[in-house]
């Protein structure tokens, strides 16, 4: 039985966003390393590293936005849920429609613009103020993960509109909405489900 178009986007897109989210994880722990050894190198060797804050800025754009997408699929970012979380059938699903539009319209004009700054970066040799790296690379990443974070979305538009027409269907792309008491279950269960089944066998 083959795959409908929107269930082959929206698995193929997985790995990518999973790929992001681990250079953005990979980013924090070498920017914490980093930290470490300028700790050290400044109080006990009394030779910091060089452009350290020039790297710090630099490092912020994976930090921030590559696993953007990856929370978008987990529905892991904050949400204000006091009117959406009462919603049912077709009046949550055309609630989602309408927001997820807006974020649409949103990362799409960030988008723009954010590859017209990278542009400029490379055509002005924008580098950093005391160590002068390159600025661009970092520019680059802003509308690249944006641009995953837009598929994401968009999957997730198509997704609500198939559910608007027929609620009965199968989520596909789509975040499980949960209110607060079913979070903190599947919290609780994460990260204490190996030691319990453990301690039951």
């Amino acid at each position: 039985m083959s795959q409908s178009p929107l269930r082959l986007i929206d698995t193929a897109m997985r790995p990518i966003e999973d790929m992001a989210n681990l250079l953005a994880g990979f980013a924090i722990f070498m920017l914490m390393v980093l930290g470490c050894a300028q700790i050290f190198l400044r109080t006990v060797m009394n030779t910091p590293i060089s452009g350290y804050i020039d790297l710090v800025e630099l490092s912020m754009a994976s930090m921030a936005f590559l696993g953007a997408a990856y929370c978008q699929r987990l529905g892991a970012h904050i949400r204000m849920e006091i009117l959406v979380g009462r919603l049912k059938g077709r009046w949550l699903w055309g609630a989602e429609i309408v927001s997820t539009a807006v974020a649409l319209f949103v990362i799409g004009v960030l988008i723009y613009y954010g590859w017209g700054h990278f542009q400029r970066s490379i055509e002005l040799g924008d580098t950093t103020i005391d160590a002068e790296f390159p600025v661009w690379p970092s520019k680059l990443l802003v509308p690249i993960a944006f641009s995953i974070w837009f598929i994401r979305l968009s999957i997730q538009f198509v997704g609500s509109i198939r559910l608007f027409i027929n609620p009965t269907l199968e989520p596909i792309g789509i975040a499980k909405i949960q209110d607060v008491e079913e979070v903190a279950k599947d919290e609780i269960k994460e990260a204490f489900g190996d030691a319990q089944n453990g301690s039951a066998s």
